[in-house]
């Protein structure tokens, strides 16, 4: 397979369709159900294809050819079929707790969707949440299977840079991606400190929400009116359902602690001082609200963080210190023990283009030439709490076609991921020559990417 055709369609076949909620809509309008295809011991039924056919459709709005499509999607099928009939025959197995564990994700995801309200979920689809998550736990199921089969066949594979520099000359010039301008940046950062008696007021305010919804009024209202929180507090502080290990250990232990409607006492974390109010729980996932007030350092700190970094920058300029040495010296954020680079949530690289930046970050760092320090800049830092920061700008990339030079991991993953899509290919031919493999008369003319050898 050519490598331009990796970078743009990379398995094409290998595709693990999973389906959304929209899979799980009553069938209207599909056919009454048949066998299409049997992988082995695993069967194909049409309704499977369709509801298949409907989630991709619902994704894509429209296709150009029905029957393209789902030709496309029964290959899918076929492939991860045979995946699962080779975990029966390696006697591999799932436990309970990982398919609870994935449906409850899921299932969680799918709440984020529609702020939290399962009733709307319930009611699109004319079944409870019990029925929902039964016909999901399956499929669950299922896709664990696969990516452990698939994890036996290419958790080895590995490219040398002799196979990354061979793969990028093979590249067609035309078919090379437009890397976006990135940047590569450090921070010095200096936290203001809280006084006590801040932390007091703010502990003050929050047991007097708590006594104020102990006497009637609602939590949400009041969420929406002081919580600190941004991404909740429009929710009235709604969270949604969440699983244990996604949010702050004490934020944790006093959610999972709480019974229905139940506020906690005050919880400290590294985020600030919350309330928590319980709403919902269902096994190990619990929907719960919070309001969330942060200290604020007063002004006189803040002047002090900001001279304090004024003086660091003359410092550093005058000693021509690298980032790294300056940030080991003098930031008190996270990224002094990663030589003070800012590494990107999104790629865990230390490399960000415009899309992957705050507006007030980009505004800083687009202004910088490489080896330049900005003037001291307000910020917000993961954990929400105000903070000052010195920008240094180490390098500035400019859009162009992905290269090696520039762009070698990137192009380092393309061949990875060939590689492991030939040992892909490679396998399932292997396994239908002694795999019994059937299929309808109705989809004997789809033109499949796999040979699969059927009589």
């Amino acid at each position: 397979m050519h490598s331009n055709v990796i970078l743009n369609k990379l398995a094409f076949c290998f595709l693990i369709v999973v389906s959304g909620l929209s899979a799980l809509a009553q069938n209207k309008g599909v056919p009454v159900d048949g066998i299409v295809a049997v992988v082995g011991k695993e069967i194909i039924t049409q309704s499977e294809l369709e509801k298949h056919y409907l989630d991709y459709t619902s994704q894509f709005n429209t296709v150009e050819d029905p029957d393209e499509t789902r030709c496309y999607l029964l290959e899918t099928l076929m492939f991860n079929k045979l995946m699962v009939h080779q975990a029966d025959l390696d006697s591999i197995e799932v436990s309970d707790e990982e398919v609870e564990y994935r449906l409850n994700s899921r299932i969680s995801y799918f709440l984020q969707q529609v702020g939290g309200n399962s009733k709307i979920i319930e009611d699109y689809y004319h079944k409870p949440m019990s029925e929902i998550k039964k016909e999901m736990r399956e499929m669950m199921k299922e896709q664990a299977l696969i990516e452990q089969v698939q994890y036996k066949i290419t958790g080895d594979v590995s490219v040398t840079p002799s196979e990354v520099k061979a793969f990028a000359a093979r590249m067609n010039a035309d078919s090379m991606p437009i890397v976006p301008t990135s940047y590569q940046f450090g921070e010095i950062v200096k936290i203001p400190p809280v006084s006590e008696e801040e932390i007091q007021s703010v502990k003050d305010r929050l047991n007097e929400y708590r006594e104020r919804v102990l006497r009637g009024e609602k939590f949400s209202v009041l969420a929406r009116l002081y919580s600190d929180d941004p991404g909740s507090a429009s929710k009235g502080g709604d969270l949604g359902f969440v699983e244990r290990g996604t949010l702050y250990p004490e934020f944790e232990a006093a959610a999972f602690n709480l019974k229905s409607g139940e506020i906690s006492q005050i919880v400290k974390t590294q985020a600030g001082y919350h309330i928590i109010q319980m709403i919902e729980r269902k096994g190990e996932s619990i929907r719960v609200a919070h309001i969330l007030l942060q200290p604020k350092p007063s002004t006189d700190e803040q002047v002090k963080a900001i001279t304090y970094l004024d003086s660091i920058r003359g410092i550093i300029v005058n000693e021509h210190l690298e980032i790294a040495d300056a940030a080991k010296r003098f930031s008190e954020g996270p990224t002094r023990f990663n030589g003070g680079l800012a590494v990107n949530p999104y790629t865990n690289s230390n490399y960000f283009d415009k899309q992957s930046l705050d507006d007030a970050t980009y505004m800083t760092i687009s202004k910088l030439i490489p080896g330049e320090y900005s003037e001291c800049v307000p910020f917000v830092n993961e954990d929400g709490i105000m903070a000052y920061r010195l920008i240094y700008l180490k390098e500035k990339i400019a859009e162009h076609k992905a290269n090696i030079v520039e762009d070698y991991d990137m192009i380092k993953n393309a061949a990875l991921e060939e590689k492991k899509y030939d040992a892909m290919q490679k396998w399932v031919v292997d396994k239908v020559k002694v795999t019994s493999i059937k299929l309808n008369e109705q989809y004997r003319d789809c033109e499949f990417v796999t040979k699969w050898q059927i009589p």
